[in-house]
C-alpha cells in the first residue's frame, strides 16, 4: 500500500510516499481502507520538530481517519466487515499512520459512522471537533463573552458554533483574511476582527466592553500575550495550544492581581473509551441534523501530502484539510 512518512525534520518538502506492506488485522483488529485522513496543526510541527514531543524517524503522520472495515482479526465479529467506520487512531496504542490506504484499529475504538456522515465531515469531527466539544466543557460559555482565536480554522470554525449553542452572550472572532472572517460570522460569530492589525487589541476591548470573560487558546507563542491583553478582570485563558505556551512570571503575577485563571487543556487524558464513544455519537449527531456545519477546506491526494501541509503552514486553509488516498 502506499504511505506518507518523513524520514528527517523539515519543510513540507521532507513528506515521501513510500510503498509498505498492507498490515494484517491482529487480534482484537479491524483493518480499514481508509477513505478519509485528517491533517491537523501539530503534524506540521512534529514534521519540522517544533512540537512539544520529538516523535521518532522515520514517522508516518496522521492520527486520525475514516473508512471501511476491509477486514477483521481473531475474535471480532465477521459482521464488520464492510462496515463504515471512524479510526481515532491518536487514542490507540499506535497512534499514527494514518495518511495512507490502510490502517489497523483495535475494534472497540472504531466507532461506526451514520451513512449520512462522509469520510471527510468524520475525520474533522475526531481531533478538532472533540477539542471544540471538550474545550467548551472544560469551561461553559454560557452567557458569557468569549473570543476564539484561528475562528475559521478546523477547531475554531467548530468551537464558535458549539459555543453558540450553548448560550454564549457574545462570540468575538479572530481571523486573518476577509474570507475567513465572513466564514466565522456565517457560522455563528457576532464580530470578526482582522489580528494582522495593529489595533486589533483595542477592537476587541471595545466589541467586549473592557474585556472578554473566556479565550480559547489553540495559537500559543507570541499571541499568547495579546490574548492577556484582552482578558477581563476575573477572565479565565483556557490554553489548548501543546509546546507553545512562553509566558513570564510578570505575566501570570499580573494574571493573579487580576483575578484572572489559567486554565490548561489536553484532549487525549480526557478520552475514557465510554467517553470517546459518546462525544463523537453527539458530534456526529449534530452534523446530520444541521445543528454543526463542517467546513472542509481542501482535499488532497496522498501525494500531494507537502502542498496540504503548506496550506495549513501558510494559513491559508479554512476548515478540515483532508488526504483522499
Amino acid at each position: 500500500m502506499k504511505a506518507v512518512q518523513f524520514s528527517r525534520f523539515g519543510g513540507p518538502e521532507v513528506l515521501q510516499v513510500v510503498d509498505v506492506p498492507t498490515p494484517a488485522a491482529g487480534i482484537g483488529e479491524v483493518l480499514i481502507r481508509i477513505g478519509a485522513a485528517g491533517i491537523n496543526f501539530f503534524e506540521a510541527l512534529m514534521r519540522a520538530d517544533r512540537y512539544a514531543v520529538t516523535p521518532s524517524l522515520p514517522m508516518f503522520p496522521g492520527v486520525e481517519a475514516a473508512g471501511t472495515v476491509e477486514a477483521v482479526g481473531e475474535a471480532v465479529d465477521q459482521r464488520l466487515v464492510g462496515s463504515r467506520v471512524a479510526a481515532p487512531l491518536f487514542v490507540s496504542d499506535r497512534p499514527f499512520g494514518g495518511y495512507a490506504e490502510y490502517v489497523t484499529i483495535d475494534a472497540s475504538l472504531a466507532i461506526p459512522l451514520p451513512d449520512a456522515l462522509s469520510f471527510e465531515e468524520a475525520t474533522a469531527l475526531m481531533v478538532q471537533g472533540l477539542t471544540a466539544l471538550h474545550l467548551l466543557r472544560r469551561s461553559p460559555p454560557e452567557h458569557k463573552s468569549i473570543l476564539v482565536p484561528a475562528a475559521a480554522g478546523g477547531v475554531g470554525s467548530l468551537l464558535l458554533q458549539l459555543a453558540k449553542e450553548q448560550g454564549a452572550r457574545r462570540i468575538i472572532a479572530l481571523a486573518g483574511s476577509k474570507p475567513k472572517r465572513d466564514l466565522a460570522q456565517s457560522l455563528g460569530a457576532d464580530a470578526a476582527v482582522d489580528h494582522h492589525t495593529t489595533d486589533w487589541v483595542a477592537e476587541v476591548r471595545d466589541l467586549a466592553r473592557g474585556g472578554v470573560d473566556t479565550i480559547y487558546d489553540t495559537v500559543g507563542g507570541a499571541m499568547t500575550g495579546d490574548f492577556l491583553d484582552v482578558l477581563s478582570p476575573g477572565g479565565e485563558l483556557v490554553f489548548a495550544a501543546l509546546g507553545r505556551f512562553a509566558r513570564d512570571a510578570a505575566e501570570l503575577e499580573t494574571m493573579i492581581g487580576r483575578n484572572q485563571s489559567l486554565k490548561g487543556f489536553a484532549l487525549v487524558p480526557l478520552l475514557s473509551p465510554a467517553v470517546l464513544k459518546t462525544s463523537l455519537s453527539e458530534l456526529f449527531e449534530l452534523a446530520i441534523s444541521g445543528r454543526l456545519t463542517v467546513a472542509i477546506g481542501g482535499r488532497f491526494r496522498l501525494e500531494q501530502a507537502a502542498e496540504a501541509h503548506r496550506l495549513l503552514e501558510e494559513r491559508r486553509s479554512t476548515g478540515k484539510v483532508v488526504l483522499i488516498p
